[in-house]
């Protein structure tokens, strides 16, 4: 499966080869090329380092090549900004001990500005756990509800294929994402890679969806801090909302907003109204908004 690697660097390089067409750098392709993408060759002439050298980081012999290296590799690999900034994560030594990890909680703050956004919120751990949600969260999706996990929901349940409008595109971002979560490491996130929560979701997933695997494998990077989704409500309908990732502390809170005095704002607004309805009927006895630690 496409789990967590030890070649790192290794195994990028590779994936990223695969993704580039000689076309696309102006070498003649031919019928008879037997590798998908560009060849080792290929890749070592154009970024100016011998072949021998790069087949020693394609296969883990030598992990401390030089920024000016990894810049001449992406610019030929075709990385953006994100991507490249990936790359030279993956080739920064890491510690020889692992840190030890903060357990993720919750900020009391957060709990307290979730209660008093009228818009969707939630509160997303470093692996996409839900931490926390407010009313609003949970009346758009009952998957933003705490202990769900938005990989998981997003490949096995089916009700997400229906709620994104196109889902195809969605899955390729989160995966972009948490795999550039993976490779972050920032000091008290190094070797995140090796978290066991990290290598049992990617397992799973592995595991349980085709479509992961093959996204996984390819090894995009995405920022997902910000955006705009199109989502399809089973009750009202179509709503297009904006989204942010605000990091605190050792967590992102996420927050869903319209356009002011556009259809989807006052489609929320009902939304809120219909929430609000649904507790009183039950007699206030809604949980409150909580938390879990992973």
């Amino acid at each position: 499966m496409g789990g967590v690697e030890e070649n790192r660097l290794g195994e990028y390089l590779r994936a990223r080869r695969a993704l580039v067409s000689p076309q696309q750098l102006g070498l003649p392709g031919g019928a008879r090329r037997r590798v998908a993408g560009l060849r080792r060759e290929e890749v070592a002439l154009l970024a100016g380092v011998s072949a021998d050298y790069y087949l020693r980081l394609e296969r883990g012999r030598d992990r401390n090549p030089s920024p000016q290296v990894l810049q001449a590799l992406a610019r030929v690999l075709q990385l953006d900004d994100v991507e490249t900034a990936y790359l030279l994560d993956l080739a920064r030594p890491r510690p020889r001990t692992r840190p030890q990890r903060r357990t993720e909680r919750v900020p009391a703050r957060l709990h307290h500005l979730l209660a008093a956004l009228d818009v969707p919120a939630f509160v997303e751990g470093r692996a996409f756990d839900v931490l926390a949600s407010n009313p609003l969260a949970l009346a758009l999706s009952p998957r933003l509800r705490p202990g769900e996990n938005r990989l998981r929901s997003l490949f096995l349940d089916p009700a997400e294929r229906d709620f994104h409008e196109d889902w195809e595109a969605v899955t390729a971002e989160f995966v972009g994402a948490f795999r550039q979560s993976v490779g972050v490491s920032a000091t008290d996130r190094a070797d995140v890679v090796h978290d066991p929560r990290t290598v049992e979701l990617v397992g799973e997933l592995s595991l349980a969806s085709g479509r992961f695997r093959a996204l996984w494998d390819r090894h995009d990077v995405r920022d997902l801090r910000g955006g705009t989704v199109t989502v399809a409500h089973p009750v009202l309908g179509t709503l297009r909302l904006h989204r942010d990732k605000l990091p605190v502390e050792d967590v992102l809170l996420v927050v869903y907003y319209p356009d002011a005095d556009s259809g989807s704002a006052e489609k929320l607004r009902l939304l809120a109204s219909l929430a609000a309805t649904s507790a009183a009927a039950a007699g206030g006895d809604e949980p409150s908004p909580g938390s879990r630690s992973s």
